[in-house]
């Protein structure tokens, strides 16, 4: 039975919550957009593990693992399972300092077998990137939430070229170049921007590690309107299709 705690302390940390998922259709018809769920690549059991063990994550990062309040908790869904194991750990281990998370990453909360298990299932999760088409009868509730479950980041500013030439040759190598990520380095593209940034700046300032082993890494060498114009790439490289 997994340890959860206690139903109060969850609430009081809840974040934007999204509608009850539904299983993603082989191919999708011309419907509203489909609600995030899971790659058939695991099994039931594991399935619902993970999906009970995120029953906890969602008060902050949303049920889909979609993040909340416009990026003050990050998306977590459709991240690279490698990544999200390699961070709850950091948390558990106080490697990265974050303290909303020690409740959650505590050994008697959560294990290394429920960390794999929550890490597989949200990153099979597949959150619509698709605008939704709505019938005449929908009324204007309807069409907001339908809206607010499309995981598109709206386009930061900056200047896209520059960011492309900086991120390719700085960047691609763990990141990959379509911003997917590779291995334990995480996907960047379909991140809320605010987000990105404030980790940037916690890089900068040597407050959460990056992968550098020296205290000066490649963040520290770029100016503030270089990182911009990364971010602004990152948001003209999503590939809804993918």
């Amino acid at each position: 039975m997994i340890r959860l705690l206690p139903l109060l302390f969850v609430l009081l940390l809840a974040g934007a919550q999204a509608a009850p998922p539904k299983k993603a259709p082989a191919k999708a018809a011309a419907k509203p957009a489909a609600e995030a769920a899971p790659a058939a690549h695991a099994s039931a059991a594991e399935e619902d593990k993970g999906k009970e063990i995120n029953g906890v994550c969602a008060a902050c990062h949303g049920e889909h693992g979609q993040g909340g309040k416009r990026g003050e908790y990050p998306r977590i869904a459709g991240q690279r399972a490698a990544y999200l194991k390699d961070q709850l750990k950091s948390f558990r281990a106080r490697k990265r300092i974050n303290i909303p998370m020690y409740p959650y990453t505590q050994e008697r909360e959560l294990p290394d077998e429920d960390i794999e298990a929550v890490s597989e299932y949200l990153a099979a999760i597949q959150l619509p990137t698709k605008w939704p088409e709505f019938k005449d009868t929908d009324d204007a509730l309807t069409r907001l939430e339908a809206v607010e479950k499309v995981m598109i980041i709206p386009r930061a500013e900056g200047n896209i070229e520059n960011g492309k030439t900086i991120y390719q040759k700085e960047c691609h190598s763990c990141h990959g170049r379509d911003g997917r990520g590779r291995g334990k380095f995480p996907m960047l593209i379909g991140q809320y921007t605010n987000y990105l940034k404030k980790q940037a700046d916690s890089y900068v300032k040597g407050e959460r590690p990056h992968d550098e082993e020296g205290p000066v890494g490649i963040l520290n060498k770029l100016s503030e309107k270089d990182i911009q114009d990364i971010l602004a790439y990152l948001t003209a490289i999503q590939d809804p299709e993918k």
